[in-house]
């Protein structure tokens, strides 16, 4: 008899919620220390980190990418922007969406963790998408007469070339530095080993999934619908059509220092969902004792 293929596992709800949370609590420390980091200015062309897109990539990858993507957007949302005093309202939504879309798609094109094919794909396509629906939705405002031309000095008043240097910058430093590199080097040695102490299976890598069963129609209009409104938010909001913003007084009275509340925040959230995982863990496995019994 054929043995029937084996399908990819999944998670429980209790445990998509701990993916969510550690994936929100980790981004959201690691942005804290992005914003540390300093530009460094070669004449016109600023090289700066935009993120450490290996965080929520690693996590998208090894468990669910749907409870990362989301994870890793609210965490940026409430530790990066909240809890410092700057969330812009309607228009966050659009880096929001942008970047959960981003992260899901590069998470469900790797079927194999240990194939550093597939990794290094992932990794650039989740900074690419990113950086790309981010550089159309800033040359729409601009053609659209939206938002004025920010010109670089040093570089053509062209919006086109403007965008076109940000998103190299962002694909050389971002995309190899802090998403490439960091993937080939995290996700190989912690698959298999980082699932068991969280009490999940690793995911099956003998499953194959190929790109056109991945990229669906319902995906693609999805994503498609998603982005629609993350772009209509954003022109919204630069028509001064804007709600939900959050920017306190009292944040100017600590100066960058209060950065260091909004990490140690997130990095409560992170302890006690480990505890969390592992008191459940243990459960499970004095309960699987008393069974064998």
């Amino acid at each position: 008899m054929v043995s029937a293929p084996k399908r990819r596992y999944e998670l429980t709800q209790s445990q998509k919620l701990m993916v969510f949370i550690l994936s929100m609590s980790l981004y959201g420390i690691s942005n804290m220390f992005s914003e540390l980091i300093p530009e460094l200015k070669l004449g016109p062309i600023e090289l700066k980190v935009e993120y450490f897109a290996f965080i929520p990539l690693t996590l998208c990858i090894l468990f669910n990418p749907l409870y990362a993507a989301l994870g890793a957007s609210f965490g940026e949302v409430i530790f990066g922007e909240l809890l410092l005093g700057q969330f812009g309202g309607l228009g966050e939504l659009e880096k929001f969406i942008e970047f959960t879309i981003a992260m899901y798609i590069a998470g469900l094109l790797v079927s194999d963790p240990r194939n550093r094919k597939q990794l290094a794909l992932a990794s650039f396509v989740a900074v690419g998408i990113d950086q790309m629906l981010g550089a159309i939705v800033d040359i729409g405002k601009v053609w659209f007469g939206i938002e004025d031309l920010e010109a670089v000095p040093g570089i053509p008043e062209s919006i086109l070339l403007i965008e076109g240097v940000g998103f190299l910058n962002a694909m050389l430093i971002t995309g190899i530095f802090f998403s490439l590199l960091p993937t080939l080097f995290l996700v190989p040695r912690l698959y298999g080993k980082i699932e068991p102490l969280l009490g999940m299976k690793p995911r099956d890598s003998r499953v194959a999934i190929s790109f056109g069963q991945l990229l669906t129609p319902r995906l693609l209009i999805t994503a498609i619908l998603f982005v629609f409104v993350g772009v209509i938010a954003e022109f919204l909001a630069e028509s001064d059509i804007n709600f939900a913003v959050w920017e306190p007084e009292f944040i100017e009275q600590y100066g960058s220092g209060f950065i260091w509340v909004s990490a140690i925040a997130a990095l409560i959230v992170l302890i006690l969902t480990l505890t969390a995982a592992f008191r459940a863990k243990a459960k499970s496995a004095r309960a699987s004792g008393n069974v064998k019994l």
